[in-house]
């Protein structure tokens, strides 16, 4: 079993939800985390700046492609589990640019899983027995929704866009890994998650960064897709529930339970932003919304069936979205040098993943 002393190798824990399953962990667990992150554009020093010199947490800089690399941090830190976190992320650049999706999300996936298969096989048969490797994935694996319905594990998969269909891939393989090997694997499909320290390519600190310049609010379509949110502290406990009493080989699906159109979402946003941080002159925030051209392959709605990690695992989420949003909108408000600081000059908000037509 997990114990709270255990040694966890976490990937992409300079990201956002790596970043806060870090803190998460630091905070209310025992364990020493070995964090490996490639400090992409998204993956931010910055967001582990408070835990950077804890006793409890390594941080290295490196590509989970490197299998040399990986194949020296399982023997020198000798892991009791793997939580695999680090992945390209966001649907519109990987319309614009999929083929790091394709080495990443793939590709770095495979790597990872060779290399904890060739330390898991040579581990004594007691710790054999307690070695997980926890694979963190998406929704959007399983497509797009109508108005009805809800994702569940059986779900086919029907990703639509390239991350989505990366993200498909890396599935099926740590689940081949379980049938074929024997690699004792679990992997979690989780719905659109916010909070604190997420990259403002992403919807909700995009508006707020936006809203406090008085910049546009762009809106895709007409605005009325859906999304399940799930806010990202939530998430992190979620994946501890899964890491500790979580079955080899099961898939498990983690949702907020506030589905929310694109429009509501901005619109709360707008909402809370003039109780909060009133514009000069009292004009609402919402006089800054503006439709624009509609995404490519825009997935119409997800929302997530949690019934199985919530009657076996005992989870289920404390905040609602109001709550979640509030916390979210104030911790931005907090630390508008960490967004200062973490828009590097490659993107500046500009709008991504737009194909001419």
């Amino acid at each position: 079993m997990i114990n709270m002393k255990s040694t966890i190798l976490v990937t992409g824990g300079a990201g956002f939800i790596g970043s806060n399953l870090v803190h998460y962990c630091l905070e209310h667990n025992d364990f020493t985390l070995i964090n490996l992150d490639k400090l992409t554009y998204a993956g931010n020093p910055e967001s582990l700046g408070s835990v950077s010199n804890h006793p409890r947490h390594v941080f290295i800089q490196g590509d989970i492609c490197d299998r040399n690399l990986l194949k020296k941090l399982f023997q020198s830190y000798q892991p009791r589990a793997v939580m695999h976190l680090a992945a390209e992320s966001h649907v519109d650049r990987s319309i614009e640019g999929p083929g790091e999706f394709i080495q990443t999300n793939i590709v770095g996936t495979f790597q990872l899983l060779e290399a904890a298969r060739g330390y898991w096989t040579a581990l004594p048969e007691e710790r054999k027995g307690s070695f997980r490797f926890l694979h963190i994935s998406t929704d959007e694996v399983y497509g797009t929704l109508g108005s009805e319905g809800y994702f569940t594990e059986e779900s086919r998969y029907q990703p639509s866009s390239p991350y989505s269909a990366s993200k498909a891939s890396s599935d099926h393989l740590v689940r081949a890994y379980y049938h074929t090997y024997g690699l004792p694997t679990m992997i979690t499909n989780c719905s659109n998650n916010y909070g604190p320290r997420q990259f403002p390519e992403k919807l909700i600190p995009l508006m707020i960064l936006n809203a406090l310049e008085g910049r546009e609010l762009p809106v895709y379509g007409d605005g009325q897709n859906v999304r399940d949110w799930l806010y990202v502290e939530d998430h992190c406990r979620a994946l501890l529930k899964v890491l500790a009493g979580g079955a080899p080989g099961e898939t498990y699906n983690i949702g907020g339970n506030h589905e929310k159109s694109n429009l509501d979402v901005v619109s709360t946003l707008c909402s809370l932003l003039d109780e909060i941080k009133p514009r000069s002159g009292g004009k609402p925030y919402r006089e800054q919304i503006v439709f624009v051209k509609d995404r490519p392959g825009h997935d119409f709605r997800y929302a997530i069936d949690a019934s199985k990690i919530q009657q076996i695992l005992d989870w289920k989420p404390k905040e609602n979205f109001e709550s979640g949003l509030r916390r979210t909108v104030t911790w931005y408000l907090d630390n508008l040098d960490w967004c200062a600081h973490v828009q590097d000059g490659s993107y500046q908000r500009q709008r991504l993943g737009v194909i001419d037509s």
